[in-house]
């Protein structure tokens, strides 16, 4: 790596920037802690930062991915073949595509969250703009996927009947693709500002139009699964016009000052940083994407795939709590390492896994407590209920590690480490979890909890080695290469004007 001792790094005035309308950042990076006196301190202050960027953004999270989980329950009081249509719809055909869409707009993350810590907020805009570029791209590429959806689930030995099912619904949600191309980029641009309060507004009311809508198309009127496409497609597509309303009409500042020739200007290099970060995180929707399908090689593989995606629901709603402090953390860790600030990022990250642990392990007990009631709630199967209840300790333990392990994504994401977290990804999911779940579903006859405690063990390790990365970093380093980065990507970095402080 370059030698960044000559490289000035930001002012403290250059730290001055706002956490979107409640609290000042500090001018100044945080004190050396000596005591539980300091340390409860600025527990409390970094507490509030990270619950004010966290509690929209879990919001938010949690009402987008329950959008498909609201149309999968809907669709469980359908059939169990338009449960497991939906299911291998989602976690397959959409889940492959969101995982690439979502990965390359994570590029943001770092890029937008070191430029605006740095005080280059009129670079926000051209970021998100030459995201839109590229993921739309990738969107007409993927289209593909979705047409020949049908065979390519039968070339990998799906059901039949549930392969045609599917693939005749991935056929309808092509609109959604091109609204994660828009949507992605929109939320990391909106995040790095923190901005997060109004992409929950919108979040929680299309939530309940999509709630109202499902009901009255799948069930009421009895469209089944073209109706779940309609009410899901509409959904994502409001989402993505009222945030562009938001942006468009002025409330972003300098961050959006109109569409602008600089977005097709060194695409390529946009594109690398973009690949490395969808890798990074495609690796891990991809790797929950194929316990799916392991499933669906079992004998009785409708109902293992309906009750596996029961508890991959469970698992996902629970994940975007951790999404949620995924993203606060992101911001927090790229903010203050491009405002210089190492070991206010570092506390950062202290505060957000202690808090993320103890709400993983409270969810934990709380599905144990009623693991005879809450199958019902999503299938009228006996078959699919006793198999949803027999796999609740391994959920219980999968929301454990499931609440941790984004987090540590996310300051990965923060730091601009994806590549090297991309290795590391491989190393664990498929090279020591994929193999070891298979032998233990097939080999050793375990069925679908042999495959899914097999497969949480690569987790387990992914976490592990993150935690070890995390305690050997040198924060006051990462910090200088935030700074190089920034010059890179948007020019040096710079004392920002009165006007540059947004209100």
């Amino acid at each position: 790596m370059e030698n960044f001792a000559e490289q000035p790094l930001l002012s403290a005035a250059a730290a001055e920037r706002s956490s979107a309308a409640s609290f000042k950042a500090e001018e100044n990076d945080i004190k050396p802690i000596n005591g539980p006196r300091d340390f409860f301190r600025e527990f409390s202050v970094e507490t509030r930062k990270l619950w004010y960027l966290a509690g929209p953004s879990i919001f938010m999270s949690i009402c987008q991915y329950s959008l498909g989980a609201v149309t999968q329950l809907f669709a469980g009081h359908v059939s169990t073949v338009a449960l497991a249509a939906v299911a291998v719809e989602n976690s397959v055909i959409a889940g492959f595509s969101m995982g690439a869409m979502l990965g390359m707009g994570s590029a943001l993350e770092t890029l937008c969250g070191q430029a605006y810590g740095a005080g280059m907020i009129d670079m926000l805009g051209v970021y998100m703009q030459r995201s839109w570029v590229i993921l739309n791209c990738t969107a007409i590429l993927l289209v593909l996927f979705y047409i020949f959806a049908s065979p390519f689930l039968k070339l990998i030995g799906q059901d039949a009947q549930i392969s045609e099912a599917a693939g005749a619904f991935a056929i309808y949600m092509i609109p959604q693709l091109f609204a994660y191309a828009f949507n992605f980029p929109i939320a990391k641009f909106l995040q790095a500002q923190s901005k997060t309060m109004v992409m929950a507004a919108i979040a929680g009311a299309v939530l309940l139009l999509h709630t109202l809508l499902s009901w009255l198309l799948m069930i009421k009127l009895g469209m089944g699964l073209v109706g779940a496409a309609i009410a899901l497609n509409a959904s994502w597509l409001l989402i993505v016009l009222c945030q562009m309303a938001y942006i468009f009409s002025g409330a972003c500042g300098r961050a959006w000052s109109g569409f602008s020739r600089g977005a097709f200007r060194n695409l390529w290099g946009f594109l690398r940083l973009s690949l490395a970060s969808a890798v990074m995180l495609c690796l891990e929707v991809w790797y929950y994407m194929a316990l799916i399908l392991f499933a669906g090689y079992l004998k009785n593989a409708e109902i293992a795939v309906d009750a596996l995606s029961i508890c991959m629901n469970i698992v996902g709603w629970q994940v975007m709590i951790a999404t949620g402090f995924n993203a606060a953390t992101s911001v927090r860790v790229s903010n203050e390492l491009g405002a210089a600030h190492p070991r206010t990022a570092k506390f950062s990250v202290v505060v957000v896994v202690i808090q993320s642990t103890i709400i993983g392990l409270v969810s934990s007990l709380v599905l144990v407590a009623t693991h005879s009631q809450y199958p019902s709630l999503f299938s009228n199967s006996t078959e699919v209920r006793s198999l949803v209840d027999k796999l609740t300790p391994i959920l219980a333990t999968c929301i454990v590690i499931n609440n941790i392990q984004p987090i540590l994504s996310g300051v990965a994401i923060g730091a601009g480490w994806q590549a090297f977290v991309a290795y590391v990804n491989i190393a664990c999911y498929y090279l020591i979890g994929m193999p070891t779940g298979l032998v233990m579903g097939f080999k050793l006859g375990l069925g679908v909890e042999g495959i899914w405690m097999g497969m949480m063990l690569g987790t387990l390790v992914q976490t592990l080695v993150l935690f070890v990365m995390l305690f050997k970093t040198n924060w006051s380093k990462e910090a200088s290469a935030a700074t190089q980065r920034i010059k890179q990507w948007g020019g040096e970095a710079r004392r920002p004007k009165a006007r540059d402080i947004e209100k």
